[in-house]
């Protein structure tokens, strides 16, 4: 049985959403460790005992406490942390708040940081509109994460970030009313580990989509190789 480490809480986005949404994959729910105080909790060397992280959590410690969670020789587990754990083999996917972050307005000692982690995921955050109807559309059916997946149109927050990972293979695309057409999905290699990011998952609704259950389900067998391009 794989080992899976889901970070998650801040005060955007509550540990009880990504909980209950989670607990739709039936067959995966059992596998995963959820921690909300990672600052705290959360060790480089714990990483090596999980296939996969994923991260589903903004900037801020908890959904109680809104300072930064990455800050200057406070960590004991880094966004470097997180990369190295990767390019040794580890898979990592990043679900929506775990692609939210920006150096905008953070205290100079958490900027730095801040800025490692957008390098690791490979994209900034910079606006989103009120929630509205969006509409994901996968651009990549060859990749196993977007395998079977359908069109979807869901009342979301659509994000939008600027791409910072050149070798980003995007899968899908996100569209609304509201804003621009944005990368919703993609995938990269990163040393012998894989990374992916979706960007949709707000709200619980969007969790329970059946669509989304299907990339979510094909991203983590993905991430932890159990599937092959």
């Amino acid at each position: 049985m794989a080992k899976i480490l889901v970070i998650c809480g801040d005060i955007w986005h509550t540990t009880e959403v990504v909980k209950a949404g989670f607990s739709c994959l039936t067959d995966l729910y059992d596998q995963m460790t959820f921690v909300e105080d990672a600052k705290d909790m959360l060790t480089a060397a714990d990483l090596a005992g999980y296939d996969l992280v994923i991260c589903c959590k903004g900037n801020n410690v908890t959904s109680g406490n809104s300072v930064p969670w990455f800050e200057e020789n406070v960590n004991e587990c880094s966004p470097g942390d997180f990369a190295n754990y990767v390019q040794q083999g580890g898979g990592f996917l990043a679900v929506h708040a775990g692609c939210s972050f920006s150096e905008k307005n953070l205290p100079e000692n958490c900027q730095k940081p801040c800025r490692e982690y957008i390098d690791f995921v490979g994209c900034r955050f910079v606006t989103h509109p009120p929630r509205c109807p969006v509409t994901y559309q996968v651009v990549d059916s060859t990749h196993p994460v977007t395998a079977g997946v359908e069109p979807f149109c869901v009342r979301d927050e659509h994000y939008q970030i600027e791409m910072t990972g050149d070798d980003a293979r995007i899968l899908m695309e996100s569209t609304s009313s509201e804003a621009a057409t944005m990368p919703a999905a993609y995938v990269r290699e990163m040393g012998k580990g894989r990374f992916c990011a979706l960007i949709p998952g707000h709200i619980l609704a969007v969790w329970q989509n059946p669509q989304f259950q299907k990339l979510l389900t094909n991203a983590i067998h993905w991430c932890m190789k159990e599937q092959e391009v």
